[in-house]
């Protein structure tokens, strides 16, 4: 088809009925408390359905990542246990497929150029808002896609194209109105960044992902990623978004606020971090698991623990 042509798939990609899923990390520093916990549910989901499971270097944002933090995230990982079943990929080689997958919308005519400063999105907006939503000044400007300009979806006027409705394996039944919450939403920005939204449904597509389990602070962005499969003519995977961890107010664990580095470096360090974030999870893994002589033995009761919770066949 031209969706598979467009973004170099081959066609059995969409015919994939096997299980794979990813744990795609930012390389702008160490995994924590937080992302070794997300890397562990995806892990646990993957084998639970005795499926592939794949890491994704998700390093689009060139100022904060770094590829010594992503090579330290793969070793952090192998103490774990935590052993991808194929090469990493890496999204900053892989801008062709976004350039592809942009082309095919424009070729459509649902995307199109915006000259909009963030002051001007902003003017009449409430702000008490949780996030901008835009109204689609650009759309009647007929502005040509460039490198000068950043680049929006058109989301359309029909109402039940842009209501999108799914259920998450762990939050349940949910619905969003695209209209309403975000608008026209970017897919790259005027600098010439690719946004996260259209990178991560590229990359599901083209690594033929089936499942994605990551933390609940994504589930916000399912909604975007499900309208641009849709229009890209790509598979939809099932989501489930796993329970965070947060610091002494709450908040989630994150680099952003000082979270400090999952120390995994022994057995033992390796040991307490899997059997912490399998009690974040709600995993009830017996304590005497983890302190079998190998790891595989805890992370294989953490399995079974995972196919009890999430009935798992």
């Amino acid at each position: 088809s031209k969706s598979d042509r467009l973004l170099g798939l081959a066609p059995s990609s969409f015919e994939m009925t096997n299980y794979v899923g990813r744990f795609a990390p930012s390389p702008s520093g160490p995994l924590h408390a937080g992302s070794l916990t997300t890397a562990l549910a995806s892990w646990l989901d993957a084998r639970a359905h005795g499926g592939q499971w794949l890491v994704r270097i998700e390093d689009i944002d060139t100022e904060r990542c770094r590829p010594d933090w992503a090579h330290h995230m793969m070793g952090q990982l192998a103490c774990l246990g935590l052993v991808p079943d194929a090469p990493p990929v890496w999204q900053s080689a892989r801008s062709h497929l976004y350039a592809s997958a942009c082309a095919q919308l424009a070729d459509a005519g649902h995307m199109y150029g915006c000259d909009c400063s963030r002051r001007e999105i902003r003017t009449g907006q409430s702000s008490t808002l949780r996030a901008l939503i835009y109204l689609g000044t650009c759309r009647a400007k007929n502005l040509t896609p460039d490198r000068r300009l950043a680049w929006r979806v058109h989301l359309g006027h029909e109402k039940e194209n842009t209501v999108i409705a799914w259920t998450d394996r762990c939050l349940g039944p949910q619905v969003e109105d695209l209209q309403q919450t975000v608008g026209d939403f970017v897919l790259r920005r005027r600098e010439g960044a690719w946004a996260y939204q259209l990178a991560v449904v590229v990359d599901d597509a083209a690594q033929g992902v089936t499942h994605v389990v990551r933390g609940q602070d994504l589930a916000s962005n399912t909604a975007r990623q499900i309208y641009l499969q849709r229009l890209l003519k790509l598979p939809l995977p099932q989501y489930l978004h796993s329970p965070l961890v947060r610091d002494t107010q709450g908040r989630k664990l994150s680099k952003h606020l000082g979270a400090p580095e999952a120390l995994v470096n022994t057995p033992e360090k390796a040991r307490s971090a899997l059997q912490e974030s399998a009690r974040t999870l709600g995993l009830h893994v017996p304590a005497e698991h983890w302190l079998k002589p190998t790891l595989a033995e805890g992370l294989e009761a953490a399995v079974q623990a995972w196919k009890i919770q999430w009935a798992v066949a």
